[in-house]
């Protein structure tokens, strides 16, 4: 009989839990048991992103926390990679204000007994080496736990994890018994990918294709991708760099004028200095001024955050530089941060979403850049004129990145929201306009399309 070297001792292991559903007003907005039911059907080696021999673990209707640490903890303590998955409802022991995680049966009278504590999954983790644990979440805070979220700003599983995925808030309208957004555009993300792709790229991309619930808690936050992207080494120098073969030219074709420019460096230099936790941000104005982008700063805290730069400068630098998913994710996180803090429609989640959309332009995405563009410009165009230079530039953003959009299908599923904008706007040149009609009704009659 032959010994096994430890390498070939190793063993992975896949976690998947579900809580208690979430439900408002008899409305189901998250079915934990239906989330596990879909990744049950992954392979263990795409959610592990490892062929390592492994064990998978349902636990589906467990009503006894300790069941849970008991099978939290024999999983913590293999060898190799662990893919840790909890979806359901988050709620607070009143009495002692912790988070825990609902199981069936827990009522907001028998938290403390029959809900399994947040902690208790830091403290099961906190011995594992980092690099080997990835933890999924995709919960829903009831109306209790929901504003201690707000004040943590965060969700921390572990400092040795991986942690990703959405927190919703209270009310939102769920998606009934089928599987939730997250946890259904993670699988297909997963599924569409020719190779497996990185924990923080397949998260990206889930969170920019899922219908998120305004102001849903995206993990990790801003401070927490920031912090990562602190201790990412910078990259080679310029000529090792992905050229950005987006970039708009001259000789691009139809291209209308004004393209905006969301303020990337707007920010004086000595911005650079301050503190995080008294940075400035700026919140454009709606003002009469011969600069079409008037900026005006406002201080922003952010409480408990380390020392750094306003942050979009060093997005542009990571776009720029092509390190397009880093940047795109870091705004989104800062995009939600924004909506928590000043609300859906506010000018500043207007601000975020305009920097979004150029950053899907330079990355070459013109769909997502695109559907970005017109909803900003929907967005100041309920609270700006219709002449206003932003409107103008964001319906001028829209419209050139749909003529770039090659796809059929594509083209089309954005081109009727675009010319609804365009419509609005009296002063656009009519040639624009006309053209647009004209692209869109082809579409329509296109032979190929299906």
């Amino acid at each position: 009989m032959h010994n096994r070297g430890p390498e070939q001792q190793q063993r992975g292991h896949v976690l998947l839990i579900a809580g208690d559903a979430a439900v408002r007003r008899r409305t189901v907005q998250i079915a934990p048991s239906a989330n596990l039911a879909a990744l049950g059907v992954v392979p263990a080696s795409m959610l592990l992103n490892s062929d390592t021999p492994s064990d998978t673990t349902y636990l589906d209707g467990a009503r006894d926390p300790n069941t849970v640490l008991m099978r939290l903890r024999t999983a913590a303590a293999t060898p190799g990679p662990l893919f840790v998955y909890l979806s359901g409802r988050l709620t607070v022991d009143r009495r002692g204000n912790r988070l825990h995680l609902a199981l069936p049966g827990t009522t907001a009278g028998t938290v403390r007994y029959t809900g399994l504590p947040w902690e208790w999954l830091g403290l099961e983790l906190r011995g594992r080496p980092a690099g080997l644990t990835t933890v999924l979440l995709d919960l829903a805070a009831d109306k209790a736990a929901w504003p201690l979220l707000r004040e943590y700003g965060s969700l921390p599983a572990s400092p040795s994890a991986e942690v990703y995925g959405v927190v919703s808030p209270p009310g939102f309208s769920g998606g009934g018994n089928s599987v939730s957004g997250y946890t259904r555009h993670w699988i297909e993300q997963l599924r569409r990918s020719t190779r497996r792709p990185a924990n923080l790229h397949l998260h990206a991309l889930t969170v920019g294709s899922a219908a998120l619930p305004p102001g849903a808690l995206v993990l990790p936050t801003a401070r927490e991708l920031a912090a990562t992207a602190a201790r990412t080494p910078a990259p080679g120098p310029a000529s090792a760099l992905p050229q950005d073969a987006s970039r708009p030219t001259a000789e691009a074709g139809f291209r209308p004028p004004g393209l905006p420019g969301p303020p990337w460096s707007a920010v004086p230099s000595s911005a650079s200095d301050e503190d995080l936790s008294t940075r400035t941000l700026p919140v454009r104005r709606k003002e009469r001024a011969r600069d079409p982008h008037p900026v005006t700063a406002v201080a922003v805290r952010v409480p408990d955050s380390p020392p750094g730069r306003d942050p979009r400068p060093h997005i542009h630098s990571l776009a720029t530089a092509g390190r397009h998913l880093e940047a795109a994710t870091l705004a989104q996180a800062w995009e939600q941060y924004v909506l928590t803090t000043f609300g859906y429609a506010s000018q500043e989640a207007t601000e975020w979403e305009e920097i979004r959309a150029d950053l899907a332009r330079m990355a070459g995405d013109f769909g997502l850049a695109t559907h970005l563009w017109t909803s900003a410009g929907r967005a100041r165009l309920s609270r700006q004129d219709a002449d206003a230079p932003e409107v103008k530039a964001a319906a001028a953003g829209a419209l050139y990145c749909w003529t770039q959009l090659k796809d059929p299908a594509a083209a089309l599923d954005a081109g009727t929201e675009l010319i609804l904008l365009l419509d609005r706007l009296p002063s656009l040149d009519p040639r624009h306009l006309r053209l647009a009609r004209q692209r869109l009704e082809f579409l329509h009659h296109a032979p190929s399309r299906r």
